[in-house]
Protein backbone atom coordinates (compact mmCIF):
# COMPACT_ATOMS: atom_id res chain seq x y z
CA UNK A 1 0.00 0.00 0.00
CA UNK A 2 1.12 3.78 -0.39
CA UNK A 3 0.79 6.39 1.86
CA UNK A 4 -2.03 8.19 -0.26
CA UNK A 5 -4.47 5.23 0.25
CA UNK A 6 -4.11 6.18 4.07
CA UNK A 7 -7.65 7.98 5.63
CA UNK A 8 -6.44 10.52 8.82
CA UNK A 9 -6.06 9.10 12.02
CA UNK A 10 -4.20 6.02 10.13
CA UNK A 11 -0.91 4.57 11.43
CA UNK A 12 1.84 3.07 9.61
CA UNK A 13 5.60 1.76 8.92
CA UNK A 14 7.64 3.09 5.38
CA UNK A 15 8.68 -0.02 4.24
CA UNK A 16 10.47 1.57 1.03
CA UNK A 17 9.95 4.07 -1.90
CA UNK A 18 8.68 2.98 -5.48
CA UNK A 19 11.06 2.65 -8.42
CA UNK A 20 12.00 5.69 -10.46
CA UNK A 21 11.50 7.83 -7.54
CA UNK A 22 15.07 9.00 -7.87
CA UNK A 23 15.83 12.84 -6.20
CA UNK A 24 12.70 13.30 -4.70
CA UNK A 25 13.12 9.73 -2.77
CA UNK A 26 16.40 11.28 -1.69
CA UNK A 27 14.73 14.57 -0.73
CA UNK A 28 11.88 12.05 1.45
CA UNK A 29 14.82 10.38 2.99
CA UNK A 30 16.63 13.51 4.20
CA UNK A 31 13.20 14.69 5.65
CA UNK A 32 13.44 11.38 8.07
CA UNK A 33 11.19 9.11 5.60
CA UNK A 34 13.04 6.12 6.49
CA UNK A 35 12.18 2.27 6.12
CA UNK A 36 11.08 1.46 9.63
CA UNK A 37 9.92 5.14 10.71
CA UNK A 38 6.54 5.31 12.31
CA UNK A 39 4.21 7.73 10.90
CA UNK A 40 0.44 8.87 11.24
CA UNK A 41 -1.72 10.73 9.24
CA UNK A 42 -2.84 14.17 11.16
CA UNK A 43 -5.12 16.01 8.08
CA UNK A 44 -6.18 16.43 4.91
CA UNK A 45 -6.86 19.01 3.18
CA UNK A 46 -10.56 19.84 2.14
CA UNK A 47 -9.26 18.77 -2.07
CA UNK A 48 -7.50 15.69 -0.78
CA UNK A 49 -4.67 17.77 -1.46
CA UNK A 50 -2.04 17.91 0.30
CA UNK A 51 -1.61 15.53 3.47
CA UNK A 52 -0.12 16.19 6.64
CA UNK A 53 2.16 13.43 8.49
CA UNK A 54 3.65 13.45 11.40
CA UNK A 55 6.92 11.62 11.65
CA UNK A 56 9.82 11.34 14.17
CA UNK A 57 8.09 14.35 16.37
CA UNK A 58 7.33 16.92 13.54
CA UNK A 59 4.77 17.72 11.29
CA UNK A 60 5.59 17.22 6.93
CA UNK A 61 3.16 17.91 4.69
CA UNK A 62 3.34 16.29 0.84
CA UNK A 63 1.27 16.30 -2.27
CA UNK A 64 -0.62 13.28 -2.87
CA UNK A 65 0.93 12.48 -6.13
CA UNK A 66 4.41 13.37 -4.26
CA UNK A 67 3.33 10.54 -1.27
CA UNK A 68 2.25 7.73 -3.59
CA UNK A 69 6.21 7.19 -4.29
CA UNK A 70 6.60 6.08 -0.73
CA UNK A 71 5.32 2.24 0.52
CA UNK A 72 3.89 1.90 4.06
CA UNK A 73 2.60 -1.04 6.23
CA UNK A 74 -0.56 -0.10 7.72
CA UNK A 75 -0.44 -0.44 11.52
Amino acid sequence: MNLKELQIGDRAKVTGYLEGSGAYRRKLLSLGLTPGAEISVTRVAPMGDPVEIRVRGFALSLRREEAATLSVEKL
